[in-house]
């Protein structure tokens, strides 16, 4: 089963548009573990366990594993994802992007090492770095498109002079995935929560691609906003352009106690609730 019928899969089953990013800080960790790296397995295990019902997709954040020497644990946790939710999809957020040769090592560690569902790519330096990635077949890949931090309007706001109509950035990027660059037909687009505008003017180029959506939560963005703004469907209320809205500090940190998964499950729970409410 390739990418996006996991995913399509995963939103019928768990009725979920959500995904619950990985990104496991030591320093927050509960009670006894709180500091401790090599409890990150259990961690991130423990989170997925309590909403593995709840979810469309897991996100880990690969730098959150290296930054504590703690692959082996990614290797872990990918495998545990793999055995107690298979139909989940697992998006491992590497945003990697480099030239040929070098991605070809990237996507070798993302699908083979880690056996990744998806991986996210920074798309900047063109189609040639996510090519190796693309001949993985079945596999997402998922390009940063409008990012939901404040400085990506740095770049991704910006018009190009030299593509006919003067685009901005981000809008070129939206028409190149669903156009040229989907030689797999698995190519979906990040785009942050805290611009619903935006995502709707992604949405408008970029009719059938998945949407990946972080900044709901923590970050501020508005789930109704989101979900209006992202979600495509046709006459019929088939959904023809899928969102996977993201929620990571939200669930991971809901509670500093014992009660860390069942409150992450809570929480999850309510922004899955409120994300069908939009729909």
């Amino acid at each position: 089963m390739n990418f996006t019928d996991q995913l399509a899969q995963a939103q019928r089953l768990n009725d979920s548009l959500l995904c619950v990013g990985l990104d496991p800080d030591p320093a927050k960790f509960p009670g006894a573990w709180k500091g401790q790296p090599d409890r990150i397995y259990d961690f991130c295990a423990a989170i997925v366990d309590a909403t593995k019902d709840l979810v469309c997709a897991f996100k880990p954040q690969i730098a959150y594993f290296a930054a504590h020497r703690a692959e082996d644990q990614l290797e872990r946790l990918m495998a545990h994802m793999r055995r107690v939710a298979p139909y989940v999809p697992v998006i491992l957020d590497a945003k990697r992007g480099d030239i040929g040769s070098t991605a070809q090592q990237y996507a070798h560690e993302a699908f083979d090492r880690y056996q990744a569902d998806a991986v996210t790519l920074s798309p900047f330096m063109g189609f040639d770095t996510m090519e190796p990635f693309l001949r993985y077949p079945g596999k997402g890949v998922i390009l940063l498109c409008r990012t939901s931090n404040p400085g990506g309007s740095d770049l991704q706001n910006l018009r190009l002079a030299d593509v006919p109509g003067n685009p901005r950035v981000y809008e070129h990027l939206a028409a190149q995935a669903q156009g040229p660059w989907n030689t797999n037909g698995q190519i979906g687009l990040v785009v942050g929560a805290t611009f619903p505008e935006e995502i709707a003017r992604v949405r408008e180029l970029a009719p059938t691609l998945p949407l990946l959506i972080p900044g709901v939560g923590a970050q501020g963005g508005d789930a109704a906003a989101t979900v209006k703004a992202g979600l495509k469907t046709d006459a019929s209320g088939a959904i023809t352009g899928t969102i996977i809205v993201n929620s990571s500090r939200a669930v991971l940190y809901a509670s500093s106690g014992d009660d860390f998964a069942s409150a992450g499950r809570q929480v999850a729970q309510d922004t899955r609730l409120l994300l069908n409410a939009a729909r």
